[in-house]
């Protein structure tokens, strides 16, 4: 059956359009004014003192290790349950993963796990904390911990821009705050980018040679660098969609209240938990369905034209790439979640009628019409 309900939905419109015709025509594509003027704007809305736009996510994450001097014989604390991304750039390193378990709740780094768990190592360095699905993690606690073991904390938040913690966007906790605006983000730069926030000034201007060949302001190539920079035509895309994103936000909040409303009483699913004091900013509305039964609810939903994902279908030690690289961790919570998660399509364009369909679906699945 086609898709009625398409589980995202990539919103391009004509300001935006214009703005990438404007770099086009003006002939500085990378460089330029458009990069400056979204850091500025990224940097105001995260409440920090700096924001570097960089190539991806991945190089947002990859340059703060770098800048916090991440390396061999370091040991990096991360979730069981995040993207590849969170951990790829820890082994690239040559630094050590060191996976803890989530809360059953939030779906995030749970504060006991890590507590443990910076007590049994021999080489803590750092905690690279996900803000997952868009609900910010227990930063209270986690900042703690950190404090007390003397940790560098990164914040993974590419999938919640905006979101806050007592009223403080996520980014602006930890030492580092690291972005994605792939494609299916909350917001996008049409294209692939990422954006790197801190209020350390030698950090932030680390972090800018190292995206452009380690090359300072005085044009000397102070550091080994790569490129890893953000091209004009995406800034411009990004600050347009930027202005935008506390409205979508409220969209994507709205949704997922409705959600709630109809599902929370549901057999079938188990919906996602709000946290008092954080703002949940939904980049997935993810549901845990019965051990066993993800696949059938999948098809049964996709026969309905309900499209769904799966973030993720398993704990990131257990990807064959990092399987080889580390020791073996238990992390029960996280595993038991990533095999029943299913995400209901989730963007702010979603209407009354799309919930609806949704809702019908997921009931008539628990009702056995199967």
């Amino acid at each position: 059956m086609s898709e009625s309900v398409p589980f995202t939905d990539i919103a391009m419109d004509d300001a935006m359009v214009e703005r990438v015709e404007a770099v086009l025509r003006s002939g500085r594509h990378v460089k330029g004014p458009e990069c400056e003027t979204f850091e500025a704007n990224f940097a105001a809305a995260c409440e920090t003192d700096h924001a570097v736009g960089v190539s991806n996510g991945t190089a947002a994450l990859l340059l703060a290790m770098k800048v916090l001097d991440i390396g061999p014989g370091d040991e990096v604390f991360v979730p069981a349950h995040t993207y590849f991304a969170t951990v790829s750039p820890i082994l690239e390193l040559g630094a050590t993963p060191r996976f803890v378990d989530i809360d059953p709740e939030r779906y995030t780094m749970d504060p006991d796990a890590l507590r443990d768990a910076a007590a049994a190592s021999e080489s803590p360095a750092a905690i690279a904390v996900t803000h997952m699905h868009g609900q910010p993690a227990a930063m209270d606690e986690l900042l703690a911990i950190a404090d007390r073991h003397d940790l560098r904390v990164i914040e993974d938040a590419a999938q919640a821009h905006l979101a806050t913690v007592d009223g403080r966007p996520v980014g602006s906790l930890g030492d580092i705050g690291c972005f994605s605006f792939y494609p299916t983000k909350n917001m996008t730069v049409g294209g692939d980018g990422g954006m790197v926030t801190t209020d350390d000034e030698t950090l932030a201007d680390h972090i800018r040679a190292l995206r452009n060949h380690g090359r300072d302001e005085s044009g000397e190539h102070v550091s080994l660098g790569l490129n890893y920079r953000l091209d004009e035509t995406n800034a411009a895309v990004g600050d347009e969609q930027l202005a935008r994103l506390p409205s979508w936000i409220d969209g994507r909040r709205e949704a997922a209240a409705a959600y709630d409303d109809r599902l929370n009483a549901c057999s079938a699913v188990v919906t996602p938990a709000t946290v008092e004091g954080a703002t949940h900013v939904y980049h997935h509305y993810p549901v845990q369905v019965p051990a066993g039964e993800r696949e059938a609810f999948r098809a049964f939903l996709d026969e309905r034209g309900v499209s769904t994902g799966v973030h993720y279908d398993r704990t990131v030690q257990a990807q064959p790439a990092v399987r080889e690289r580390v020791d073996a961790s238990e992390t029960p919570v996280a595993a038991e979640y990533c095999a029943r998660t299913v995400s209901l399509p989730m963007h702010p364009r979603l209407s009354d009628d799309d919930i609806a369909t949704v809702c019908d679906a997921v009931e008539a699945f628990a009702e056995g019409e199967r």
